[in-house]
Formats: C-alpha cells, structure tokens, sequence
C-alpha cells in the first residue's frame, strides 16, 4: 500500500515531521523562517525539500497531501513569553487554515501550547482553542482537540501540549484522541550519558566546570564512583528542589530552563540573596530565598542531553552559529515520540476510513491510547 504523505509548516528542527517518518508517512516538503532550522533540516533530511519562507507568503509545491502537519510559534500563548492576545505571532494557525483550504488534506495536525484554552481571541471573543477548531469546522473539518502530558506518551518530561487532529469531512467510526499511558522517566534517556557514555556523539561535549553567581563548584576531592546527579542550575527561586531523580519526568525541557549534572557531596540548599550589596538586583524588596547547588564539581547539559529528553534519535545533527541556536532547537520541538504517537493515531485513523471500518490498532482492538 502506498505510504501516506505528509506536508509541515513551521517545521523548526524536525520532530514533529521526524515521529510522522518514524511512523511510516512520505515527507513532501517543509517550511520553516528560521534559518539554522532550516541548516538542521537540510543536514539530516535534504530529501524533505525543506524551504526557507514566511508562511505568510508561502504556498506548497505538492498538490495534495494525506496530512498536513503544523506546529505554529507560542511565544504569543506561552506562560515563559508576554501572553499578548494581540500577537501576530498568535494568528499563524491562519496560514495553516490557508494552506488546508487550497492542499484539500484528508487530516490536519496542529500542535501548541497549554495556554490556548484559556487566552481569548480578540476578534471572536472565544478562547484560542475554539476559536482555531471553528477555522478548520468553517473549512469542511471535523476537529477533535485535547492537552497532552509528555510524560504520559513516552516523554520524560511533565511537559503538557496542546493538539488539534481535524480529519475531512468528519471523523473515521470509532477515532479517539491518544489516550495516556504510564509514567516515562528520564533514566533509559540520559543515566549513560551522566555516567561519562556517548562521548563520539553529535552535539556532545561533555566539560566540567560551570561558571556561576549562585552555585558553586568547590573542586574538593570525592569519590569517583559517587553517582552524578541531574540539577537544576536556572529557575533558583522555584519551590521544588534543583537535585532532581533519575526515576522520575524532568518539568519542560524549554528554551529557558538550565539543567545540567552534579557530583561529590551534592547538596541542595535555600539562601537569602544580599540585595543591597550584590549584584543584578531587580527588586531590592523581595525577600525570597534561592536555591543553591553545591558540589565538588559541576556541569550543564550538553545540547545532545537535551535532545535526548526530547526523544530525538542520537544521529540528529542540530547546525547553529552557537550554543543559543541549537538550544532554541531543541526546546522548541515537538518531542519525537510523542510525534510518532500521534501519527500512529492518525494512520489508524486513514486506514479505518479506506477500509470502511472502524479505527483498531495492530492487535485488532479499539484504539485508546
């Protein structure tokens, strides 16, 4: 049987596009307006014709597709951005409803984040999310949508998304939305990495050393079979504690957060910051009290160690001009198993609706995750 296509806006370094591959779907073409994006792309997949564009004025080569995949800018939702209603930025769903209206696909994926369900549209006067599934119920689409928490889809992060699924027409007899399934922790991800593996992997260099106002690194002597352990270095007012476990989720791998690794008398403890004499004080009244790391030795993540709670496969190759290019990457993307989660679920969904059948996975049961 011929594989299913897909085409991808606001593509960014790959993952939606990459767990739809995984799954089995023809990669068309891709857009994206960032450059070092495109570099990625263009470094890993040069069959996938990705294109440098403003979706804005672009258009696709391909006549038809099965799927059209999207995963707009949240800056303008984001709780880490402004949350404007009036962003530009917040009305790129429209290019992906343009795009839907001329390229006719059987299904159109739109992925965001959590704050669509409850910022308002300025014109419709509805919430985003609403307001988005009527665009596509306008378009001739019947759309399910529904807030995803990573760790629940074979992610190791708490992370939560939000997704749109609209198929043509109306939905195949029996569809679900991917229904969640067991905790995924961080350990099968990242424990060989801390304990010094992978040292001939891309975007890996693993150096110790970390430069810092709050922690500190006292070079004592300790023991080298002492476990390393995952920390949080940014976020140090946070009320959770930075000595994080390698049996549970991370929180978001974002493009904010700083995690990295700890080892010899790890210790994690609240201090009051000096905010008459020290430096880079914002507000001089606060009285909160941060969180500081100590240990004989520390290090940040490298950028594969991100990836990989991020589900990208080892041989991904992220391209920028410095650190800040492949880390925007990287915590922008859509995490690749999740991805191909959602493909298996739509390719499901395409075969029920060719066979005239109800939608049931490979074991020949309804389909409920």
């Amino acid at each position: 049987m011929k594989p299913y296509s897909i085409v991808s806006m606001f593509t960014g370094a790959g993952g939606l596009d990459l767990g739809f591959e995984q799954e089995g779907f023809h990669h068309l073409e891709c857009v994206d307006l960032d450059p070092w994006s495109i570099d990625t792309l263009r470094q890993n997949r040069p069959d996938w014709s990705p294109v440098l564009a403003d979706a804005r004025v672009w258009s696709p080569v391909s006549n038809e597709c099965d799927v059209l995949i999207a995963g707009p800018p949240c800056q303008g939702f984001s709780l880490g951005g402004h949350r404007r209603a009036a962003d530009d930025r917040n009305k790129l769903f429209r290019e992906v409803v343009r795009v839907a209206e001329s390229l006719k696909p059987r299904v159109v994926l739109i992925e965001n984040v959590l704050n669509l369900r409850t910022m308002i549209e300025p014109e419709s006067g509805k919430p985003f999310a609403y307001h988005i599934a009527s665009e596509l119920e306008r378009s001739g689409y019947e759309v399910r949508f529904d807030i995803f928490r990573m760790a629940h889809h074979g992610v190791p992060q708490t992370r939560r998304r939000f997704v749109f699924v609209a198929f043509k027409n109306s939905l195949p007899n029996g569809y679900q939305l991917p229904a969640p399934g067991p905790i995924t922790t961080i350990r099968p991800y990242i424990y060989d990495l801390a304990q010094a593996g992978g040292q001939c992997l891309p975007n890996h260099d693993p150096r110790w050393g970390f430069d810092s106002a709050v922690h500190v690194e006292t070079g004592q002597p300790f023991d080298e079979t002492e476990e390393v352990v995952p920390v949080r270095f940014s976020r140090t007012a946070s009320d959770g504690n930075p000595i994080r476990s390698f049996d549970a989720p991370f929180p978001a791998v974002d493009t904010a957060t700083i995690w990295g690794w700890a080892q010899g008398g790890v210790q994690a403890a609240r201090f009051s910051k000096d905010r008459k004499n020290g430096k880079h004080i914002r507000n001089p009244d606060a009285n909160v009290t941060l969180w500081r790391v100590t240990a004989s030795r520390l290090r940040a993540f490298t950028h594969r160690e991100y990836a990989r709670l991020q589900t990208f496969p080892d041989e991904w190759e992220f391209i920028g001009g410095n650190k800040r290019d492949v880390h925007l990457q990287i915590g922008n993307a859509v995490p690749v198993e999740f991805a191909r989660r959602l493909a298996r679920n739509i390719r499901l969904g395409l075969e029920a609706r060719d066979k005239s059948s109800s939608v049931r996975d490979d074991d020949g049961r309804l389909t409920l995750f």
